[in-house]
């Protein structure tokens, strides 16, 4: 394990961290010290890149096969992460998923899943890590969030409402949890370029490109920071923020 770096010696679980957002921030996260579980929905292979990048950085790592909708999944995965590490220091709510429909013609079923892993996913991932981060009177949560919890977006109510939801839980537990050594944050990135992004329609990512100030998409690499200071000691007064590298999107 390493001895340097901003996060020496945490252990940190990133959901949904095989690819985009998340993968950035395990890397980034083990580039500072932390060993890193991947609670990854698809099957380890599509993983393992990222996988052999913490390793490279000389951090352990772990895979657990996780649909953090699922309750039991993610009572696994916590058990696991804690059975291999003894304790999980920093937990990323990363994993996602994003459709595209108008209200009037949107399948139930699609709002259900993407409130289930989006928001739903969120609560049960923190559930079931929170206590043991209580117990030791020190933890921290980072929620990946949206802009379009802030502003909205038509064609995507489902993953706006989600992602509201998020911003919504971050600020709530964070009053719950602050005092006792926990601090809960948000993200709120921009379009990032990222498999998320290449999943909306071409007219979409036109239409946003034409609304962005900055004048383009955001890199991974530009989000990452933010977690690692949220991660870090540099963050200790952080609580309940959404934090928005966002290209001016969002102006608060």
């Amino acid at each position: 394990m390493s001895g340097r770096g901003r996060l020496a010696g945490r252990v940190a679980v990133v959901t949904g961290a095989a690819s985009g957002i998340g993968a950035g921030i395990a890397v980034a996260f083990a580039e500072e010290g932390a060993d890193i579980v991947v609670a990854e929905a698809s099957p380890e292979a599509v993983a393992e890149p990222v996988l052999e990048a913490v390793r490279r950085h000389g951090q352990r790592a772990l895979y657990v096969q996780t649909d953090v909708a699922d309750a039991g999944a993610v009572q696994r995965m916590a058990d696991a992460a804690l059975s291999r590490f003894g304790q999980v220091d920093i937990l990323v709510n990363n994993a996602g998923i994003f459709t595209e429909s108008r209200v009037e013609q949107m399948p139930v079923e699609d709002w259900d899943r993407v409130l289930g892993v989006n928001l739903r996913g969120t609560f049960l991932c923190t559930r079931f890590l929170l206590p043991q981060m209580l117990e030791r009177r020190w933890g921290r949560i980072i929620n990946i969030a949206s802009q379009l919890g802030q502003i909205g977006g038509a064609d995507v109510a489902h993953y706006s409402a989600s992602k509201a939801g998020v911003i919504g839980f971050t600020k709530a537990l964070a009053r719950e949890v602050s005092t006792r050594g926990v601090l809960v944050n948000a993200i709120a990135p921009g379009p990032i370029k990222t498999p998320l992004l290449d999943s909306e329609t071409e007219e979409w990512r036109s239409g946003k490109l034409a609304e962005l100030p900055i004048g383009r998409f955001g890199e991974v690499s530009e989000v990452t920071p933010t977690a690692v200071l949220l991660a870090s000691d540099d963050g200790s007064y952080y609580v309940g923020q959404t934090l928005g590298p966002n290209g001016g999107d969002v102006m608060l």
